[in-house]
């Protein structure tokens, strides 16, 4: 899911707040950035105190950087209880946002429409023994929310994050998120026996490979953590990733036997559509 408002190919200084804040958004002042690899980065922004979301959900991101500014579809990185907004981000070259998005800087102002939405939050299944978070590249996003959110670990027992990236260097976000989450104090004793991080690069010798898709299909990402398979009565899954990595993980969790839901109708897997560029 993406909304392209208009393309300004003259948007001047990014991040320099040289244009009126839209109608329904704010004006946030960028706290942090960390670069990753030349493709990907992440950022963190001050939090307005009117604003709330799930832990899952996405906004839209922008810049004041054109009268009619571009607007991306975000997942929100941090928790709903944290008190700064975080975001993970790829760097497309020439991208309408992305090109002029990398280019932030602490000071700066990025743009975010007031309003959240999407279906990778715990309200959207019913509760269950082990949640499967499926995902590749900067689709970790969603999840990094979720598994800093106790209410995750109160509906199941077990939650294992999968990411799938091309390089060994791609994985470098979650594993210090995870790392980090070890010695969180409000999710720390939680995580310890019940969060399972599993990773597999694509491209790289890694002591992991392949993509998850082949994993799941060949048996070898529950063999290698010691699950039966996927079935309806006891496994949950979120998926977000790339458009034929959404379709081929719909495609067997619906093989394994479970269903499709919601926000207004929770069931046994969900699916996100939020992009950039």
């Amino acid at each position: 899911m993406s909304e392209t408002l208009a393309i300004d190919t003259a948007a001047s200084a990014v991040g320099k707040n040289e244009f009126p804040i839209p109608t329904g958004c704010y004006g946030l002042t960028v706290q942090e950035v960390e670069h990753y690899t030349d493709t990907l980065f992440r950022f963190r922004l001050a939090r307005p105190a009117d604003f709330r979301f799930r832990s899952g959900e996405f906004v839209m991101i922008g810049l004041p950087n054109a009268e009619k500014p571009v607007f991306r579809a975000y997942s929100v990185a941090s928790p709903s209880w944290d008190e700064e907004l975080e975001f993970y981000s790829i760097k497309v070259p020439n991208g309408p946002l992305t090109e002029h998005l990398q280019k932030i800087q602490p000071g700066d102002t990025v743009l975010m429409r007031k309003k959240s939405t999407g279906t990778l939050v715990n309200d959207a299944l019913i509760p269950g023994k082990r949640l499967w978070m499926f995902s590749t590249g900067t689709g970790i996003a969603p999840f990094a929310s979720l598994i800093r959110d106790p209410e995750t670990y109160d509906k199941f027992d077990t939650v294992i994050l999968t990411h799938g990236c091309r390089t060994v260097a791609e994985l470098k976000y979650g594993e210090d998120l995870v790392a980090a989450l070890r010695d969180d104090p409000l999710v720390g004793e939680l995580v310890k026996d019940r969060l399972i991080h599993y990773t597999t690069v694509t491209r790289e010798e890694f002591v992991r490979q392949g993509r998850i898709t082949d994993l799941i299909e060949s048996g070898k990402l529950f063999d290698d953590l010691g699950f039966p398979r996927m079935g309806p009565e006891d496994d949950r899954a979120m998926i977000c990733g790339s458009m034929a990595m959404l379709k081929d993980t719909k495609a067997l969790c619906l093989r394994h036997g479970l269903e499709e839901g919601a926000n207004n109708k929770p069931a046994q897997f969900v699916v996100e559509r939020a992009f950039v560029d």
